[in-house]
């Protein structure tokens, strides 16, 4: 197993199939992980710092009160994930290009987080701060959003979200037309 030690440091794993591995307690800084399989890993209490996890699937996988600082996921697979358990401090992360399903994120601390071109399909946002995040070209079909904070959020660009407006904070939020109509959807009213 590659992952004996406690403490790992300007590291790349390439191709790695770590399923189902127990990766708990363990730290990494400006580590770069490339085309591994860690699906339903266990992350328990893990800290990743300045680290990129490329082309990875990482469904399935337990964050127990683990860390995410300035952590980068472009070209993930990351389905049934209940982030709502990890660390509420310090979250910093930016997913490109993304394949996100089925995974919580509720009552989480997010601010200014970056969904770029994900596909971000019934995910949970209750509860969250999702102030000033951007989700340009997002898919958040069936995602769930109550009593979440999207003051400054930018859904321009983003479909096939429903917010009820009476339900969420959307001060100074950024939407575009034809999408902007389905925050009428909840008063049942017909824009012709």
């Amino acid at each position: 197993m590659p992952f004996s030690a406690t403490n790992y440091d300007h590291q790349t794993f390439s191709k790695l199939s770590e399923v189902g591995q127990n990766l708990s307690h363990k730290e990494f800084s400006n580590c770069i992980f490339q085309k591994c399989d860690f699906s339903s890993s266990i992350f328990s209490g893990a800290l990743f710092i300045d680290c990129a996890f490329y082309d990875s699937n990482l469904s399935n996988i337990r964050v127990d009160d683990c860390g995410f600082q300035n952590v980068k996921f472009q070209n993930c697979k990351i389905i049934g994930v209940n982030f709502s358990k990890i660390k509420n401090l310090l979250i910093e992360w930016e997913f490109n290009n993304c394949l996100i399903e089925l995974s919580d994120f509720h009552d989480l601390e997010i601010k200014k987080t970056k969904f770029l071109n994900c596909l971000l399909r019934e995910n949970d946002f209750t509860g969250s701060n999702l102030t000033a995040t951007e989700f340009p070209n997002c898919d958040l079909q069936n995602s769930k959003f109550q009593n979440t904070i999207l003051n400054k959020a930018d859904l321009s660009e983003a479909k096939n979200y429903y917010i009820d407006p009476t339900k969420n904070k959307i001060k100074e939020a950024n939407f575009s037309y034809p999408e902007v109509l389905a925050l009428l959807d909840p008063f049942e009213i017909k824009v012709k």
